[in-house]
């Protein structure tokens, strides 16, 4: 089995470094916080104290990691990956990123010999402890193939969109429209709070109902119940809306519902929220208390 190395070890990194352990594979880990990393070496994992480190002996390296900085960050640089990966390596970056930046590290990628894959999630905290994630894939099929035994060990679905980009336009398209739901989710919520419905009596009718999509009914007791334990932080879903609106820009496609979702996270972040679950966006509409 390929030796993999995990660069980012957030809610979704640690339990996909988690599954490929399980499933036989040697794995090195780095995160910027080392504390992360012990449960895994416990696990068997090694730590690396850099990304280059951790990149220098393996033959599969993944990224997961916040944002295009974090990436940069990641695989540039003195310490990056890319100053320690060797010609064959086959390089995946499984964070949510502008199709810009993809494009660039897959050129770089390129350069150094390597293969790439863009192969963002679909999936949360739940889904990255069970191995269940889906994978939205940009890329080579051939380089699919030879990444196909990793990425399975993580996920129970593999789609192929397309070339390079595809897979983090997809992942795109895919949280712009789960932020509009919570965020009109939110809305409608308030109105029912403030109008004097009984919410216990709502909330079956909307998730059972037409508007109950998954996120919908996954969203709707815990916005009621105010609990925000964070599966997948707003700051995040904010930043995502943000790329999405940046990518439809290039192609002059207007996202007006879109842009009016992000303006509320952005209040709930003003409001101190960032770091809790996304359903918090209510919080931004809700009275004073």
């Amino acid at each position: 089995m390929p030796h993999v190395a995990i660069l980012g070890l957030g809610i979704m990194g640690a339990g996909m470094a988690h599954n490929l352990l399980k499933a036989g594979f040697q794995v090195t880990v780095y995160n910027r916080t080392i504390e992360k990393a012990q449960p895994l070496s416990e696990a068997g994992a090694q730590i690396a104290g850099t990304p280059r480190e951790a990149a220098g002996g393996a033959e599969v390296v993944l990224s997961m990691v916040a944002d295009d900085v974090a990436s940069r960050g990641v695989w540039l640089g003195d310490d990056g990956a890319l100053a320690a990966v060797r010609a064959g390596t086959l390089l995946i970056e499984s964070s949510t990123l502008t199709t810009g930046w993809v494009r660039e590290l897959a050129e770089i990628a390129r350069e150094k010999g390597c293969t790439f894959l863009d192969a963002p999630v679909r999936g949360s905290k739940a889904q990255a402890e069970g191995g269940e994630l889906s994978f939205l894939v940009g890329g080579d099929p051939a380089v699919l193939e030879r990444a196909r035994p990793i990425l399975e060990a993580m996920g129970r679905r593999i789609d192929h969109l397309g070339p390079v980009g595809s897979g983090a336009t997809m992942k795109l398209i895919n949280n712009l429209m789960g932020g509009v739901q919570v965020a009109l989710l939110a809305e409608g919520l308030v109105l029912a709070e403030q109008a004097g419905l009984n919410l216990e009596q709502v909330v079956p009718l909307l998730i059972n109902g037409a508007p109950g999509s998954p996120i919908v009914k996954g969203k709707a007791a815990r916005i009621v119940a105010r609990d925000y334990t964070t599966d997948f932080a707003l700051r995040w879903m904010h930043k995502d809306l943000t790329y999405a609106l940046d990518e439809a820009m290039l192609h002059n496609v207007p996202l007006p519902t879109v842009a009016a979702a992000r303006e509320i996270y952005r209040l709930a972040m003003a409001h101190g929220h960032a770091d809790e679950d996304f359903a918090a966006v209510v919080e931004a509409l809700r009275p004073p208390q």
